[in-house]
């Protein structure tokens, strides 16, 4: 399991900085009309505004299923399968989050 995370750790940080140094090297020329960039603007306002209501709700779901997780780790004693179900409930969840809250910096990435 640690090896997922470390991998999952480092996938995000290897993101993040190809995301900083494409930002600094972009080769190609970057100039939008101002009436297209309010074009894109208004076309991209609702899809936006159902990203958003997607990323609140799917965010109190996975603090329901991390309660979930830490009461199902709390209550399972010494049985090592209830304990390693509840570590892999919340390693996903947390995963889920990262990708949800991540998606905008994915998709800035191969836009």
């Amino acid at each position: 399991m640690k090896k997922k995370q470390i991998f999952l750790l480092g996938l995000l940080v290897y993101i993040l900085c190809l995301n900083v140094v494409m930002a600094e090297t972009s080769p190609i020329d970057d100039e939008i009309d101002p009436e297209d960039r309010e074009r894109f603007d208004q076309i991209l306002q609702p899809v936006m505004k159902i990203y958003n209501f997607v990323k609140y709700i799917s965010s109190v779901i996975a603090g329901i299923f991390l309660l979930y997780a830490g009461i199902c780790y709390m209550t399972s004693g010494s049985d090592p399968k209830k304990r390693d179900q509840a570590k892999n409930i919340a390693a996903y969840v947390v995963i889920g989050l990262i990708i949800i809250w991540g998606a905008p910096i994915i998709v800035s990435l191969l836009v």
